[in-house]
């Protein structure tokens, strides 16, 4: 998978933490993703005439050749996706190259986000415990400061914040969405929520992971954050983890899977996890409203990344752009469990 492989520092005035954003766009290298995934029937609202269609897709594209194929996959998919009628904004091809520098903003340098007309900052603005209940958080006047100095003055564009934000909230002080009301609020008091003036700011949140993620969740969940940040759209919506289980090694588990835990209940009731189909799909949906640009993942790992990219490209729908990860000086494990492979240009 052709990627950008940024390091971006996420900055939180009170923890400084390193972030990395890994883009996704194509791929020359194989992978398999199993039937089961593709075309496992969740519980989803998604209308038999959209799956006849997707299926249609992947059948005239060639579905092995999508997911084996080289440089014209993406291009085969995408005009197979045409010749079923479907009205999918797809945003399959690349924009342009990954990593690429656009423009300096006042010594900042703005590179695009994979393939997409997505274009972030060096540097983003992490906000996970902006007006949080921890005893010494940034309060919304702290917050607004960061804002001001960070996006007027010095040329970043990029917050990323998130449904759940703030952590820690103990449902009196501070409750789950605060962080994005927050941020709405800067947005609407500079002028910049609405307009023209909206394209100074990249934001990226996400929704909460595991079986919250459903198709009916993922855009019931992308309206609430609208409605919070006071805005039209989110340039990037990203799973805050995956949908599926996964070793959640970023949380200081072992990189191990352990196939009890994915036959768990949890995961595997009412018909199971949310397909990476579905996903895609729905996806697609929220990018056709106009709610959102792109779309992307945050920790997981290289099965998703691709099996989400390779899925996508078969239906004919966008990709994601993005896989946001913890990466450091003492936290390498992009380098080391198959995610930097995943996403080599």
């Amino acid at each position: 998978v052709a990627s950008l492989f940024a390091t971006m520092a996420t900055i939180n005035i009170n923890t400084v933490a390193a972030a990395i954003l890994l883009s996704v766009v194509s791929t020359t290298s194989a992978f398999t993703t199993p039937s089961s995934n593709i075309f496992r029937m969740s519980h989803s609202p998604i209308d038999s005439e959209r799956r006849r269609q997707s299926v249609q897709v992947m059948m005239a594209g060639g579905f092995l050749g999508g997911i084996f194929g080289g440089e014209n996959s993406s291009n085969t998919v995408a005009n197979a996706a045409t010749s079923t009628g479907s009205n999918a904004k797809i945003n399959n091809s690349c924009k342009g190259p990954t990593n690429e520098i656009i423009k300096k903003v006042n010594g900042m340098n703005q590179r695009r986000l994979g393939g997409s007309d997505i274009i972030v900052s060096e540097l983003g603005l992490g906000t996970q415990r902006w007006v949080s209940s921890d005893f010494n958080a940034p309060n919304k006047d702290d917050i607004f400061k960061f804002m001001d100095y960070a996006i007027l003055d010095n040329g970043v564009n990029l917050i990323d914040t998130a449904e759940q934000y703030p952590i820690p909230s103990d449902g009196k002080k501070a409750q789950e969405g605060d962080s994005e009301l927050a941020i709405g609020e800067w947005m609407k008091a500079r002028g910049l929520s609405k307009g023209e003036s909206r394209k100074k700011v990249v934001i990226a949140t996400k929704i909460t992971g595991g079986r919250n993620v459903t198709p009916k969740n993922i855009k019931a969940d992308c309206a609430g954050s609208l409605k919070r940040l006071g805005t039209d759209y989110i340039d990037v919506y990203q799973l805050h983890w995956p949908a599926r289980y996964s070793s959640q090694s970023n949380w200081g588990q072992s990189l191990a899977y352990d196939i009890n835990a994915d036959k768990n209940p949890y995961w595997r009731s009412l018909g199971g996890p949310t397909s990476f189909e579905d996903l895609c799909l729905a996806m697609q949906d929220l990018i056709d409203e106009g709610k959102i640009r792109g779309w992307g993942m945050c920790n997981d790992n290289a099965y998703g990344l691709t099996g989400c990219t390779r899925t996508a490209k078969a239906l004919g729908v966008t990709p994601p752009c993005s896989l946001q990860g913890d990466f450091s000086l003492i936290d390498r494990k992009s380098e080391e469990n198959g995610v930097a492979e995943a996403a080599s240009p």
